[in-house]
């Protein structure tokens, strides 16, 4: 049994190399992109979705079973496909171009869910995205945490804002109930201020502990992050790199934070050690590839301990 779950939408990439030129295929989806980094860090981890059962569904258990992802909580489904978006570049960067509308994952229920799975992990982790591709989803994240809850574990939750799959005002309703059932809240500081109306890092976080979240770990993109929760407040500064693709960092972050609170139960010592893997998952491209390893992540903090004693 996988010690953290996360539960949410896979889809295949179809990235354009270049304008008018050919297509590579890669990865996405938040919380499989979350799931492998956790992977990577060490965490025993499984993995809650639907696929098609097509060749994108194979490709992804191969990616999964390669990255040591359970996936014994992944239903194939023979009526709906798997997701796939396609990402183009233009004077103006990155456009996505989504075609879920009827996939899978978006039509899972709460029937569907894998219980005995659920009631044995230690933390659940889920995504708004999850809820904003269907009210079936939407409900099937809200039972898995209901399960997850009723077992004694714990729900981490990333406040992940796409405005193209639901009004803001809804989103924020959902969010804010969500976040109340949260023990630890991952949100990114510009959907934050959205979905908060608040401005400020902190009154973010003490908004969202006020919720009744222990830990929250806020992105702040090149600033680093603010982490507030029982083992204190810091701010915690960004590691010099250089950047190339900001694709799933954040979900770097969420999964190296997880999978190294696991290990120690310590908030402030997982946002730190999520933030150096984070750094290390902008120096490559795309959401998948650059997702660092345990040792990678303990190398860059060892080697700038030295450079700052």
């Amino acid at each position: 049994m996988s010690e953290l779950l996360c539960l949410g939408e896979p889809m295949i990439e179809f990235n354009q190399t270049a304008p008018g030129g050919p297509y590579v295929q890669g990865f996405g989806g938040d919380t499989s992109n979350a799931a492998i980094a956790a992977a990577r860090q060490g965490a025993s981890v499984g993995y809650v979705s639907a696929t098609g059962r097509d060749v994108f569904g194979d490709l992804f258990d191969g990616l999964w079973q390669g990255e040591g992802v359970d996936t014994a909580g992944v239903l194939r489904m023979e009526q709906a496909p798997t997701g796939i978006y396609f990402v183009t570049h233009g004077p103006s960067g990155h456009m996505f171009s989504y075609r879920r509308t009827g996939s899978a994952a978006s039509l899972m229920r709460p029937v569907d869910l894998p219980l005995e799975l659920l009631r044995k992990a230690r933390i659940l982790h889920i995504s708004a995205i999850s809820q904003a591709i269907s009210a079936s989803a939407c409900d099937t994240v809200f039972a898995a945490i209901e399960e997850v809850k009723a077992a004694g574990g714990l729900i981490s939750y990333d406040t992940n804002l796409r405005l193209a799959l639901w009004p803001l005002a809804r989103a924020r309703a959902v969010v804010e109930a969500t976040a109340a059932m949260a023990d630890i809240l991952l949100p990114g500081l510009d959907d934050a201020r959205k979905l908060t109306g608040l401005e400020s890092p902190q009154e973010i976080a003490d908004h969202y502990r006020a919720k009744g979240a222990a830990r929250v770990a806020l992105t702040l993109g090149d600033k680093g992050v603010l982490y507030a929760g029982p083992e204190g407040t810091e701010t915690i500064a960004p590691h010099p790199v250089e950047a190339v693709d900001a694709t799933g960092a954040g979900d770097a972050f969420d999964g190296a934070f997880l999978a190294e609170f696991l290990a120690g139960g310590d908030g402030l010592a997982a946002a730190r050690h999520a933030n150096a893997a984070a750094a290390l998952a902008v120096c490559g491209f795309g959401a998948v590839a650059p997702l660092p390893h345990r040792a990678d992540v303990l190398a860059l903090l060892a080697n700038e301990q030295k450079r700052g004693a």
